[in-house]
């Protein structure tokens, strides 16, 4: 509009609180990821383990299920225990995984390509609240098939056994948390990390997946070479895996500890946030 013709005005409008002003990355996001059906497939597809371990719950802790078979040993076929909340949280951790592969290249990689990062920057919009905008979209969608469908297991459980088995069994509840959010953070950073550096999405998937498969890989063959563990401090999902079965309370398995566990993914996450610290910038200086 020209400026002559007077017809601006100023903004007076609500102005978002400061704290919040990163919730319109995902806000927008969000509805976009949705649009694909073949992703809402998926994702609801990714939610079939949990109701099978939710339906098996009820029945076996349903009398007249129960009774019909007199004989049932419960305790041998599902015991409702750490083990069990572990196998369900080691299997959860693939489709998390797949879905931070479809969604998290992307998120990044546009705004770089199109020059978008200067648009954020150049307002009261920092470089942190602009990376944890991004990693809440790939929070929220993590978080669905991880921490909130055990807890919701959990939950489920607690009320058909009583309080007693929920207090005896706190340390569940806590190491689904705990070790979902470790898993949530390190996909999440590692997906912006790659994003960020390489701007075309196919091939930051790619290098993604490259990453993971090479680091169980080359772990396995050290930890073969050497007759050591600590190869497999290259590997993610060793580290995840290691990271459950102590939280909760499972015995050591002769792989990674709990403690090496929680430092191969903190060394990712910490890693990831180097490299988007390098990259994001307000400008780029073309030589």
């Amino acid at each position: 509009m020209a400026v002559y013709e007077r017809r601006y005005k100023r903004y007076e409008g609500e102005i978002t609180p400061q704290r919040g002003r990163f919730w319109v990355i995902p806000r927008y996001a969000i509805k976009d990821v949705f649009s694909s059906k073949l992703f809402v497939t998926f994702f609801a597809l990714s939610f079939i383990p949990s109701l099978l371990v939710g339906a098996g719950i009820y029945l076996l802790n349903n009398a007249d299920f129960l009774a019909i078979f007199p004989e049932l040993q419960v305790d041998q076929i599902l015991a409702i225990d750490g083990s069990l909340f572990n196998n369900l949280m080691s299997f959860q951790i693939w489709p998390a995984f797949i879905i931070a592969l479809i969604v998290g290249p992307g998120l990044v990689s546009k705004d770089l390509a199109n020059n978008s990062l200067p648009l954020y920057l150049s307002r009261p919009f920092s470089r942190a609240e602009y990376v944890l905008g991004k990693t809440t979209i790939l929070a929220f969608l993590l978080s669905c098939t991880t921490w909130v469908t055990g807890l919701a297991l959990f939950a489920l459980q607690s009320n058909l056994a009583g309080l007693d088995w929920m207090m005896e069994n706190l340390r569940i509840a806590s190491g689904v948390f705990i070790g979902s959010w470790l898993w949530i953070l390190t996909v999440s950073l590692l997906a912006l990390a790659l994003s960020a550096w390489v701007k075309w999405r196919p091939v930051a998937a790619f290098m993604m997946l490259m990453v993971v498969l090479t680091g169980s890989f080359f772990g396995f063959i050290i930890n073969a070479l050497f007759k050591i563990q600590w190869g497999s401090m290259i590997s993610i999902f060793a580290g995840i895996k290691a990271v459950f079965r102590g939280l909760l309370g499972l015995p050591f398995d002769g792989g990674l500890s709990a403690p090496l566990g929680c430092l191969t993914l903190l060394g990712f996450g910490a890693l990831s946030l180097l490299l988007l610290h390098l990259k994001l910038r307000a400008y780029e200086v073309v030589s």
